[in-house]
């Protein structure tokens, strides 16, 4: 039985079927119009589920200022909720379809938004830890810290935090050591974790008031 030949044309030598993404691309073209091609398509789709996966990973108070609709927030919702994989890749590809009716560009910068907002809240954290760590470690780390406070405007009293540091530094003495108590994790007492909530609140009230809240012993102090 014979093979029924297939539709299409030549160009340039090469035969170029009818329907297929070059004859798509080449149609768009002539026609002079922006016509996507099944590949612009297919990465387009890729894109939004991609997006969609990200959106899943939005907190709720930012995925609500976004507004998506019911019926794109219940997809979501319901991805969330499907463990099975094949399961979950349809949803996807729903939800993907749904994401073509949103501005990808406002459901990025919601993410971005996320994301560099969590950065600063790592960093934020590093930098109590670090002074934090200094207060105990150094007497002289106190005078710096007064002067951190004073920018940042706080009333913190500073005989309070001295005894806090006192208080930690025995609790750290009297705390056994790995090579003392193997297989047992160090424990810090009340005031290492009260010196660490007062450092990270005045640290957020220096950020606001553009304070320098380095705790880098070399950075000029």
């Amino acid at each position: 039985m014979s093979r029924k030949p297939k539709r299409g044309y030549y160009v340039k030598g090469h035969f170029v079927a009818e329907g297929s993404e070059l004859d798509l691309e080449l149609k768009a073209e002539l026609k002079g119009t922006t016509e996507k091609s099944k590949t612009d398509l297919k990465r387009e789709s890729d894109q939004l589920q991609d997006l969609g996966e990200q959106l899943l990973t939005l907190r709720a108070d930012l995925l609500a200022g976004l507004e998506l609709g019911d019926k794109l927030m219940d997809a979501l919702a319901e991805a969330k909720r499907i463990t099975n994989f094949e399961g979950r890749r349809r949803q996807m590809q729903f939800i993907g379809k749904l994401m073509r009716l949103q501005d990808a560009d406002t459901l990025q910068a919601a993410l971005d938004f996320q994301h560099k907002g969590s950065a600063e809240e790592k960093l934020a954290l590093h930098q109590a830890e670090q002074w934090r760590d200094r207060l105990i470690a150094d007497d002289g780390a106190l005078t710096e810290w007064l002067e951190v406070e004073r920018a940042a405007g706080t009333t913190a009293d500073p005989q309070h935090l001295r005894a806090l540091i006192r208080q930690a530094r025995k609790d750290a003495q009297a705390t056994p050591q790995p090579h003392e108590s193997l297989g047992t994790a160090v424990r810090h007492g009340k005031a290492y974790r009260e010196i660490f909530q007062a450092v990270k609140a005045t640290l957020a009230t220096a950020a606001e008031a553009g304070a320098d809240t380095s705790a880098d012993p070399d950075d000029g102090h």
